[in-house]
């Protein structure tokens, strides 16, 4: 506590009096400046979406995982799940996946879009792949039944690059993310209907991934209420220079 009075005195006294060196004079106390970096820290405010096991976690996915809630309006949902649903009604839910990374779940590509779909899409696409981001062309639909889930994985790099962009459609859902090297780090990612996430770089080539089921989706000590979950999803090219883990 004496060290916080001495620090936020001399800032008042940086901001009373303007600049404090001269030839003269020695650097403020080390143990000072270090007093400012942890004051800075410890105010940074953590996202109220993740739950991570540790600050280091806390922080590397900070700096490369976003949600962003209420991205889109309820009739904005309506809109994309008005286009979407008469196709995904004739698929039936799978229970193997080629790559055994989800089950009860179904899905398409989508490339043309009405005009109003096609707004909403060009939203998360200016956010997630500013230029010269080159974006594929395909857009992945992907739709969970109550009891479907999605295990840890990583996406393979040969098919995205280093940006994986989400909108979470009908249902609230709860992201898992682990370290692929050191399963003790990880984090719990709220997903709020109608938000987007944004994946990037150290969590998207890092951390697998997963979504959890409707009977373990418990984020913070509270049961989050899964139902049907439809995903919006984006992704850049690949890029050439990363190969696989």
């Amino acid at each position: 506590m004496r060290n916080l009075r001495l620090t936020l005195s001399f800032l008042r006294r940086i901001v009373n009096q303007g600049p404090i060196l001269n030839t003269r004079t020695s650097l403020p106390n080390p143990d000072i400046l270090r007093s400012i970096s942890n004051i800075t820290k410890s105010d940074k405010e953590i996202p109220a979406w993740i739950d991570a096991s540790d600050p280091n976690t806390l922080s590397d996915l900070t700096d490369s995982f976003i949600v962003y809630n209420d991205f889109i309006s309820e009739e904005e949902e309506t809109s994309l799940m008005n286009e979407l649903e008469p196709y995904m009604r004739r698929l039936r839910y799978e229970r193997d996946h080629w790559d055994d990374a989800i089950h009860g779940y179904r899905e398409t590509e989508r490339r043309q879009w009405n005009a109003e779909n096609n707004s909403i899409l060009k939203r998360v696409s200016d956010i997630a792949f500013p230029p010269p981001t080159p974006k594929l062309a395909y857009v992945h639909i992907l739709d969970l039944e109550k009891s479907g889930v999605i295990k840890p994985h990583i996406d393979a790099v040969r098919f995205c690059g280093n940006t994986i962009a989400g909108l979470s459609l009908l249902s609230t859902a709860v992201m898992r993310l682990t370290h692929d090297d050191d399963e003790s780090k990880r984090a719990d990612i709220l997903l709020s209907r109608r938000s987007l996430y944004i994946m990037r770089d150290n969590s998207r080539y890092l951390y697998k991934h997963a979504v959890l089921g409707a009977n373990e989706s418990v984020f913070n000590g509270q049961k989050i209420e899964r139902d049907r979950r439809v995903s919006v999803i984006m992704r850049n090219e690949p890029d050439k220079n990363i190969s696989e883990r």
